[in-house]
């Protein structure tokens, strides 16, 4: 079996689509890549404490200008890669209909999750825009704050709230929930995911190579798959 050599810190939400990706890399010859999943802000956080990441693939460009300006991203390295459009979900069996994001602050929701709305991408990306449509204020003491987008999107297909804000990509892969509304990005937030090579990278020259393979027509095929946005 091959050594694990390069280690990459990636937001949750690209979980499934780069599973695959690794895997087709590791047919094709590749090295092997160990994933460590969680909310960018999270990820940022080990990464500023010595984990000894890779790559650093962030759901927003924020926590990568974290890292930035903690001089951990290796310089000309950074680029932003995907995008993604937000939808809100409900459980597959709820009669709840929403026919517009203000029905969020009805009495038919008493429950809503959203990754943590101060830190996560995910739900910062949820907050602006209901702060934009001029709900935030009416929704915030119905807000159950997740770990990160995949929290989230357990949490309505467990039926413990009555709806969530994740990303389209995220409903996309579970039979348990529906999505009840999706925000056209012309409305929503402009949702970035910057990929980079952490400065230091113990497995400098492996994680470039796979970082390079990232951009690859055969990745932007899966991604956009998956349905991520990929920019050019």
């Amino acid at each position: 079996m091959k050594e694990i050599l390069v280690l990459v810190f990636a937001a949750a939400s690209l979980t499934n689509a780069l599973k695959e990706i690794a895997a087709s890399w590791e047919i094709a010859g590749g090295e092997k890549i160990a994933f460590n999943f969680a909310s960018s802000s999270t990820l940022a956080l080990q990464i500023r404490e010595g984990a000894p990441a890779d790559l650093f693939l962030s759901a927003d460009e924020a926590q990568m200008d974290v890292l930035e300006r903690a001089d951990l991203v290796a310089p000309g390295t950074r680029r932003s890669v995907l995008s993604n459009t937000l939808v809100i979900v409900v459980p597959h069996d709820s009669s709840l209909q929403i026919a517009s994001p203000k029905d969020l602050a009805g009495k038919g929701v008493e429950k809503l999750a959203l990754a943590e709305p101060t830190s996560v991408p995910a739900g910062v990306y949820s907050k602006k825009f209901l702060e934009r449509v001029g709900i935030w204020a009416a929704i915030a003491p119905k807000v159950v704050p997740t770990e990160n987008v995949r929290a989230t999107l357990a949490a309505v297909e467990s039926g413990n709230v009555d709806a969530g804000v994740v990303y389209r990509t995220d409903a996309a892969i579970s039979k348990q929930v529906r999505i009840a509304f999706e925000i056209p990005a012309a409305l929503g937030p402009a949702i970035s995911y910057p990929f980079a090579l952490v400065k230091g990278a113990p497995r400098e020259k492996e994680a470039l190579s796979f970082l390079a393979y990232l951009g690859s027509p055969a990745a932007r095929a899966v991604f956009v798959r998956y349905g991520f946005l990929v920019k050019d």
